[in-house]
This record gives structure tokens, sequence and C-alpha cells, in this order.
């Protein structure tokens, strides 16, 4: 594995240059994110005073022209680097949210709206792009798993400080709040902009080819196979927040107040064990797509659970009791699922054009975010289970898509380490515990 500017964790893995401030740009601005995020119709309708319907209609259309930027955002990568195109990402969310509260007719809130938009949707794919440009290897299973972490960390945050300013101040604080999401997004960047790119691995066949674009990435069939099975597990990222508040208030008949529970018990357990679980699975030495799989599987065991809860409906105290266990069941999978996927995508994808493959990859998530809420309340009209049966096939088909890619995969993105590397440490390893155990001094290994 290679060693960037001589940083070592306590565990031996290699840091990236300025990792802290990484992670504590995400934090920042997941607290900005958090600030309005959950109260979007409200937040917009009162800082502009437009009404709710005008409100709702441009950020749909915005957020669809949003998804359409993508490509756009990924061969901007390819070009100028993930960085300054992050950089440039902040720049635009700080400012956006610095003129909302002047955006009080329809066009100048559309305007500032669409803008924001684009930098919004386009986010993950640099984001994503980003961390393969300053990590490598392991390192990016760590980095994958820990700015989700600080992301569910920080929105979380920002609801709660949001949910307090407003309490004190009334809904005349979401101007204030507008303007400190301004400010957390310019912080961010700043932080941001202390992290640096590792050199760039030796050329390989695809070097010199960035302008073959998307037909590239199109020729492509196990990236296309990686992203449709992404495409399948993403359906159940929306399962929380779309079916499960339908699914206990109309077929289980629950109190509403489960659904928060079950959100702060998610919420809790992605931020508080979400970087220990990835790192057991990294120490572990499996392979990306096999528990990448593993996640899917675990999706699919709690989806599978909700449908042997709706069919035996115990009463409340049961009903909660098995609620908080398929919730952690999911949880789980989310948190085994998304460090490994993350840097399998990342690495599977060619160093010049990773912007495209990535931009194509994120897709399959924006996808099946639009897609959920209308296949899911189509099957829930018919029978309450009938979703959970269609997400449990998805999870199965999806954990069986990437175990048979697995060989067709890099080996580089299959594996955080290579494995004759693997190997190496090993016997290291091995030779340093027999010296020891022999009374001898350990020799480091060349």
């Amino acid at each position: 594995m290679a060693v960037f500017r001589g940083e070592t964790s306590t565990a031996g893995e290699a840091k990236v240059a300025g990792e802290r401030s990484l992670l504590l740009g995400v934090g920042v601005s997941a607290i900005g994110i958090g600030m309005y995020v959950p109260f979007s119709l409200v937040f917009f309708h009162h800082v502009t005073g437009l009404s709710f319907t005008l409100v709702g209609l441009v950020m749909t259309v915005t957020g669809v022209a949003g998804l359409a930027f993508m490509p756009l955002a990924g061969s901007a990568v390819d070009r100028f680097g993930a960085k300054r195109v992050n950089l440039v990402l902040y720049g635009i969310r700080a400012l956006g949210f610095a003129l909302y509260p002047f955006a009080g007719s329809l066009p100048a809130f559309a305007a500032v709206a669409l803008v924001t938009a684009l930098a919004d949707r386009s986010f993950s794919v640099v984001q994503q792009s980003l961390i393969g440009e300053v990590a490598r290897g392991a390192a990016r299973d760590r980095l994958q798993a820990s700015t989700r972490a600080l992301q569910n960390a920080g929105m979380g945050a920002g609801a709660l400080l949001v949910s307090g300013v407003l309490a004190l101040w009334g809904t005349g604080a979401f101007t204030c709040t507008a303007w400190a999401n301004s400010l957390a997004f310019a912080l961010a960047g700043l932080l941001v902009g202390r992290v640096r790119p590792v050199p760039a691995e030796p050329a390989g066949p695809c070097a010199g080819q960035p302008a073959a674009g998307y037909r590239m990435v199109l020729r492509d069939r196990p990236f296309l196979g990686l992203t449709a099975a992404n495409f399948l597990t993403a359906l159940g990222y929306s399962a929380l927040s779309v079916l499960f508040p339908l699914y206990l208030s109309t077929w289980l008949a629950a109190p509403d107040s489960l659904t928060g529970a079950a959100f702060t018990l998610n919420t809790a357990l992605c931020a508080g064990i979400g970087v220990l679980v990835a790192g057991r699975v990294r120490r572990s030495g499996a392979r990306r797509t096999r528990s990448a799989a593993l996640g899917a599987l675990l999706f699919a065991a709690a989806f599978a659970g909700q449908i042997v809860l709706g069919t035996l409906r115990p009463g409340q105290s049961a009903t909660l009791a098995a609620l908080l266990v398929i919730v952690v069941v999911y949880t789980l999978g989310e948190l085994v699922h998304s460090p490994s996927g993350g840097a399998l995508s990342v690495s599977a994808a060619p160093e010049p054009v990773r912007g495209r493959y990535l931009a194509t990859y994120q897709l399959s998530y924006s996808l099946a975010t639009a897609l959920a809420p209308s296949l899911f309340t189509a099957l829930l009209a018919v029978d309450g289970r009938l979703p959970w049966a269609v997400l449990t096939a998805a999870a199965l088909g999806a954990a069986l898509a990437l175990l048979r890619l697995e060989r067709h995969l890099p080996a580089e993105a299959v594996h955080a380490e290579p494995p004759a590397a693997a190997a190496a440490a090993a016997a290291a390893a091995a030779a340093a515990a027999a010296a020891t155990a022999a009374g001898r001094p350990a020799t480091a290994a060349a």
C-alpha cells in the first residue's frame, strides 16, 4: 500500500494528507444540510415568502435539472480534478444560501434554486471522485466509512440545532439559518482546500483516452453491471425514509412515533458505530465485492423480517421490539455495504475518466430515489408486504450480481490491498511473532 506523506494511523493504515480537514469539512457541511433538508418546504417558504405550491414546484423542476447536470460534473472532474470542482461546488452552495433571503420573487428564487440544485445533485459524484483522488487502497474504505458516519452525525446535529433555533425565535429564524448554512459551506470549502491529492498511479491501458468520454463507460460491461447491482441495493436505501412510514401507518396501524424512533436509532448507529463496523470488515481482509454482498444480504434479511411482521401483526409492544431489531439489521447492512460498495466503484473506475464513471454510478442512486415513491406506493396499495418482497428479491439479486462480477472487475477494485502485498504483510507479521516467541528481536521486513 502507498504511504501518504508518512502519516499512519494507530492501526498502521496509511492516512491521507489533510485527512482531518477533509473529514471536518464533511461534518461541517453535513450540519448545514441537516439544518434545511428535514424542513425544506417550510424552510424555503419562510425564507422567500412564496407559497408552498410554488416552492414545491420549483424544487421538483430544479431537482430534475440537477440530475441532468451530473454527467457534466463528471466530465469537469476528469478535466479539472475533483478537488477543484469540489471547491467550486462548495462556493456555489455558500453563495446560493447567502442569496436565498433576497430571492423573494419567483424568477429570483427559481434562478438561485436552480444553480444551488446543480451543485447539490453533483456533489456526491465529486465527493466520491475526491476520495479516489486523495487516497489509495484501504484508505478509501476508511474514508468512505468516516465520511458516512460524519454525514449522519452532522445532519442529525443540524436538524436538532435548527429545531432549537425555531423553538426559541420562531420561523423568522429561518433567514439566519440560511446564512448559517452559507457560512457552513464556505468553511467546509476552506477545510477541504487543505487536502492534498496523491500522485497519479502509473498510466494504464486507458491513459490518454479521456476524450472517449461516456462511450468508454458504456463499453465497460463489468462496471455497468456494478452500477445495475447498486441500483437494486439503492432501492433498499430509500426504504427507511419512503416506505417505512407508510407501511407503519397503513398496514401495521402503528403510531407515527415509531417512525421517529426508527430514524433516531438508524442515525445513532450510523454515527456511533459506522467507523467501527467498517474497520472490522476492512481488517478481516474480505474482498470488497463480498463485503458489499454481505451488506445486501443483511438488507434482504431485514426486508424479509418486515414480511413476517406484516403477516403476524402482533401487539404493539411486540411490534415495537420487532421493528427495532429489523432497523438494527437494516442499519448493519447499510454500514457493511456502503464503505465497500463506495470504494469498489471508485477503485473500479479508470483514473483518467473517474469522474465520468462515478457520475454514471451515482445515477443508480438518483434513479432509485426518484422511482421509490411511486413504486412503493403502488405496491403498498396491493398488499403491505409486496414492496418488502420486491426489495428482498432486489437485495438478493444485488448480492448475487456482486459475487458474479468479482472475477470481471479489476483486482485493485476487488481487493482493498493487492493480494501479494497482503500476503507479504501476513508473512512479516508471522515472522515477527515467531521471533518474539523464540526470544529473538524481530527484524523489519525489507
